[in-house]
């Protein structure tokens, strides 16, 4: 049985080309789900940062109540010394201790006046918050949505694909086994330079079917010989004859 290195130059073609026309077919694929799965994870990630932004707002709001609630302890107590205060007035000997007192109840309003007007400018801020949680929330819903008729798109066409990729993708990993190592590795790095995943390209109306460059008539009838792997001197792709293209068929 006939090892790769005893492969002919045009058997070494057709392995190659079949390898081509294999990984088109899935490219095919991959280009009827178009930007579907790109468009999904970025949905998907969008809805995580919204979360993490959420978890955030909540740790602010907890902070913020907790600050409202201090707040509102000592105003409490505060009251409760001017009330105390008010008691001693009742009982003082003299001017001195009725100034002293006085002085404290006036200071004690002033925490009150104060922890008031924290209170007051906290309570603007939380409601503020509570509204970035809301609007972040409603956000979050409509990207929900959203995600949900793209995931049901996709969805729809993996299940339509999904059998005939995986066929494609063993066939694939087949027809590589077939191609020269050497070769593989520019195959590979050729497709991988290309939008289109063309690495091998036939000869279309006396033009590289890749960059649509002329191709010199001398240069043709060498590909059409099949003696040697020849490249395009324009792009680098491997170049085969109208011939051989045609008689490599995928079903």
């Amino acid at each position: 049985m006939a090892t790769v290195k005893d492969f002919s130059f045009e058997e070494k073609l057709t392995s190659v080309l079949t390898l081509q026309k294999i990984d088109s077919k899935i490219d095919e694929i991959k280009t009827l789900k178009g930007e579907l799965p790109m468009e999904v994870k970025d949905l998907e990630d969008e809805i995580e940062g919204l979360q993490t932004r959420i978890n955030n707002i909540d740790s602010e709001i907890s902070t913020i109540e907790a600050f409202i609630e201090t707040k509102t302890n000592a105003k409490k107590e505060a009251q409760a010394l001017i009330k105390k205060y008010e008691k001693q007035q009742d009982n003082v000997k003299n001017n001195r201790e009725f100034e002293a007192i006085n002085k404290e109840m006036e200071m004690q309003e002033l925490e009150v006046r104060l922890n008031d007007k924290h209170i007051k400018d906290t309570t603007f801020e939380l409601r503020d918050r509570t509204n970035a949680r809301i609007k972040t929330e409603e956000k979050i819903k409509d990207i929900e949505e959203t995600l949900k008729v793209k995931r049901k798109e996709l969805e729809k066409i993996s299940v339509e694909t999904e059998k005939e990729e995986k066929v494609l993708a063993v066939r694939s990993a087949e027809a590589k086994e077939k191609v020269e190592a050497r070769l593989l590795t520019a195959y590979d790095r050729i497709r991988g330079s290309y939008r289109n995943g063309l690495a091998v390209v036939p000869i279309i109306r006396d033009s590289c079917g890749g960059c649509f460059n002329v191709i010199p008539p001398q240069r043709q009838s060498e590909i059409r010989q099949h003696k040697k792997i020849i490249v395009c001197e324009h792009c680098g792709r491997i170049l085969v004859d109208t011939d051989l293209n045609d008689k490599v068929v995928i079903k």
